[in-house]
């Protein structure tokens, strides 16, 4: 389904670049509720904050700086390692692991990359818990991005630059609408992900979303090939 622009084919895809985090597992799995948690306690306990001050804060260093890491890093010279640790250090049971998930991955042709403005131990331990860490080429994450999250376009042209990867021949798959316009000015084919939030919808209307599903396990089975008969 596709209500904003028309579809481009994937034929021609030869590397796939998937964000994490509501994309690669439902939304409902809710981990950012936990991620959401530890970065106000974080700011509470380095800043001497009480918890209201703290959120206000968490949110519009949010807005202004594109992650409150950011934000932090900015303007209180936060050590991004300790801020990271800190907040992925979550519970990732309520991601349930999903062999389909994998084979539908692995039957996808072309190279498989992980852009996230996580970190690549939140990475690991959730692409482990899905089952599918095998079938990727490599993780991009904040610290490959020298903290310049999404939608930086600069940062996009570091992950292109990084790992060869052409946009002319490659898509990218994410559950933030305004995570996409880099990728396709850069000349990528989009695929939105629905999750039903509505801090997803921001930008969600525009001729830089080429593919849209709710489903990102169907919308895989559909465009890889299918698997080989065991008969």
């Amino acid at each position: 389904m596709n209500e904003y622009a028309p579809l481009r084919t994937v034929d021609h895809v030869t590397d796939w670049v998937f964000d994490l985090d509501n994309t690669l597992y439902p939304a409902r799995c809710n981990l950012f509720a936990q991620v959401d948690r530890r970065i106000g306690l974080f700011i509470q306990e380095r800043l001497a904050l009480d918890a209201q001050a703290a959120r206000d804060l968490q949110k519009r260093y949010f807005r202004e700086h594109g992650t409150t890491l950011r934000g932090l890093m900015t303007q209180h010279a936060i050590d991004p390692k300790s801020f990271l640790d800190f907040v992925h250090e979550i519970d990732v049971d309520a991601v349930p692991p999903s062999p389909e998930l994998a084979g539908a991955l692995a039957r996808l042709p072309g190279r498989k990359f992980i852009f996230t403005n996580g970190s690549l131990a939140h990475a690991d331990r959730v692409m482990t818990r899905l089952g599918v860490a095998q079938c990727f080429d490599g993780i991009f994450d904040i610290v490959a991005a020298n903290y310049r999250p999404k939608p930086d376009p600069a940062t996009y042209r570091v992950l292109v630059e990084r790992h060869g990867i052409d946009p002319s021949t490659a898509a990218m798959i994410e559950d933030l609408p305004q995570n996409l316009r880099p990728a396709a000015e850069l000349g990528m084919t989009t695929v939105l992900v629905l999750t039903g939030e509505e801090w997803a919808t921001t930008d969600a209307v525009g001729d830089h979303i080429h593919h849209v599903t709710d489903d990102l396990l169907s919308w895989l089975d559909e465009h890889a090939p299918p698997a080989l008969s065991q008969a």
